[in-house]
């Protein structure tokens, strides 16, 4: 969303600028393949490193932290939370003071300081607890130790603020969409960047983990820092090539704007009468126009006039904290009809951060032999991202493909109302068997009296298969939902509301287990969850009891929150495009 004081406007770069403290606004003659190659090559490494340590960081607390479960589940759930947060604070950076190339320069280079720390962690002894050869009482880790840990951790999360909000939108803006090679280069971008992606993650998530848990934390680690301090390099080459655009004003204080505004004037009855303000729009401006609407009525106070006054004679408001545009007030109501689905998606994380945390704790506590071979606890994560690429292959590639030819029809896909009802029941299948396996995992060890249970970890799979179809269905029709509720203009904004989803999922995840930690210990009984040992916990209770919340989530988003999936305002946007660009006759 742009302000009403013309900051659109992109000034060409002044002689002798300094590149890094002020990136120029080019215009569009660098980009293309050229940047993308530096780009893509700097997310590869990025991500390489990066998903090393999120698919193996239970463990690593787990085995050289000594960490029990409630505190382990915490500290992995708050710092994925925060990871996911600060692409908020890392977006309003971008758009409002930094721009892209900065913000993900200063990203990178936290990531890079956080991994290092991680790296001394693993690297020298003293900063950690001594190791436990006996799984109880085991010395915990010192506060001090903690300190430093945490610092390294809280780096990566600041760092991945920076990278996560900014990355996909910096490749983006190597292209002028405004022509039809400029859009086919960027779907072909997209393309390579989640090729890219993958193979990031399937080297990360075997060789990286392979090597930290068999081989050397302190390799494992050095790792990925290494891979980090590369992805730098490639992104500072490429400088010279890039489309930096300055910073354009940040949508987050437009929203606030809107918001100051409505209740200042919350006492203001609106009417056919009210005079609202509407000023015309430049072409730009008009691409991005959102329909307007009837609903969340009480936001358009926010552009009522109530005094001539508040215009100043050029015809902008005095004072654009209490005056808005019927624009501004329109785009914080598409962001407003999403919070019911948001709510959902909240419900359907929270289930698959289970296999993050107990699920890996389950797999540590299970057979991990198959064929001479030991399976590191932390590629069990590969399980879910082959289940989730598989159907995405088998729904692109035959269904779709199967669908046209036998019913005729175009448009066979599944509706986004569909896909989230799948993901829901998905969510609840997941939990209700984590919960049955945990059940058969635990019996067995305790028959046996053995800290590891017998039953291979091959069992722990169909869980891993359900998390991942979780994402495939949840995950991808609500980043979809998302975006395609807002207007073009606002794609980074509803980025920033998905990963702020994945956050509060962490969170609530984390006061979740908390609250059942205390509540199954009242009256002197044993808690469901805490402590070292899964076998002296009832991790299916906690399990079910997730189960039962995904239950509500169905009814809830069936009774209610449904209903707000019905407009398209991307389709809507782009037939006011077309309309426009249709020669007058």
């Amino acid at each position: 969303m742009r302000g009403m004081e013309g900051e659109d406007r992109r000034d060409p770069p002044s002689q002798g600028e300094n590149f890094l403290l002020n990136p120029p606004s080019s215009p569009r003659k660098p980009g293309g393949w050229k940047a993308i190659a530096y780009i893509l090559g700097n997310e590869s490494f990025e991500k390489l490193a990066s998903m090393s340590l999120i698919a193996n960081i239970t463990v690593y607390l787990r085995t050289e932290y000594n960490m029990e479960g409630i505190f382990l589940v915490n500290v992995v759930s708050i710092w994925s939370g925060s990871s996911s947060f600060t692409s908020l604070a890392g977006a309003f950076l971008s758009d409002a003071y930094l721009g892209r190339f900065l913000t993900l320069l200063f990203g990178s280079t936290s990531s890079f300081l956080g991994m290092g720390m991680v790296a001394l962690t693993a690297g020298l002894p003293n900063l950690r607890p001594p190791s436990c050869p006996e799984e109880s009482d085991c010395t915990q880790p010192k506060p001090w130790q903690l300190s430093v840990l945490f610092g390294g951790l809280a780096l990566l999360a600041l760092g991945s603020g920076g990278i996560r909000s900014c990355n996909i939108a910096f490749g983006a803006d190597q292209f002028d969409t405004k022509t039809e090679k400029g859009r086919t280069q960027l779907k072909s971008f997209f393309n390579w960047w989640y090729f890219l992606f993958t193979v990031a993650l399937l080297i990360a998530l075997t060789v990286v983990v392979y090597v930290q848990t068999n081989v050397s934390w302190f390799l494992g680690f050095v790792i990925p820092t290494a891979c980090l301090a590369v992805s730098i390099t490639i992104f500072l080459l490429g400088r010279c090539v890039y489309v930096c655009m300055k910073p354009q004003g940040s949508v987050f204080v437009d929203i606030c704007k809107v918001i100051n505004a409505a209740w200042r004037k919350r006492k203001v009855t609106t009417g056919p009468e009210s005079a609202f303000y509407n000023p015309p729009e430049s072409e730009s401006e008009q691409q991005n126009t959102v329909p307007t609407t009837d609903r969340f009525k009480y936001l358009d106070k926010a552009a009522i006039i109530l005094d001539p006054n508040e215009l100043n004679p050029e015809g902008l408001p005095s004072n654009n904290w209490r005056l808005c545009s019927i624009q501004q007030v329109e785009r914080l109501k598409c962001l407003v009809g999403i919070v019911p689905v948001w709510f959902t998606g909240i419900a359907c994380f929270i289930a698959m951060d289970q296999m993050n945390t107990f699920g890996i704790l389950q797999a540590i506590q299970s057979n991990t032999t198959i064929h001479n071979f030991q399976v590191p606890p932390g590629w069990m994560g590969l399980t879910s991202m082959i289940s989730l690429a598989t159907w995405i292959f088998i729904y692109e590639c035959i269904y779709v493909a199967c669908a046209q030819k036998l019913t005729g029809k175009e448009d066979v896909r599944f509706s986004t109302k569909q896909k989230i009802r799948v993901g829901i029941v998905m969510s609840v299948l997941c939990m209700l068997v984590a919960g049955f396996m945990e059940r058969k995992r635990r019996e067995a060890a305790l028959e046996t009296g053995s800290f590891v249970s017998p039953l291979s970890i091959a069992l722990l799979l169909p869980q891993f298969v359900l998390s991942g179809l979780l994402e495939a269905f949840a995950a991808v029709a609500i980043m979809e939902f998302f975006n395609n509720q807002v207007p073009e203009s606002m794609r980074s904004v509803a980025g920033s509301v998905f990963f702020l989803s994945l956050s509060m999922a962490s969170y609530l995840n984390s006061v979740l287990v908390n609250v059942v930690h205390s509540l199954s210990g009242r009256n002197g009984r044993s808690p469901w969850l805490g402590g070292r040992d899964l076998n002296t916990n009832r991790l299916d209770y906690f399990y079910f009891t997730v189960a039962a919340l995904g239950v509500a989530n169905f009814a809830y988003f069936n009774l209610f929150a449904h209903r707000y999936v019905f407009v398209d305002v991307g389709s809507r946007e782009r037939e006011a495009t077309e309309r426009l660009n249709e020669p007058s006759s």
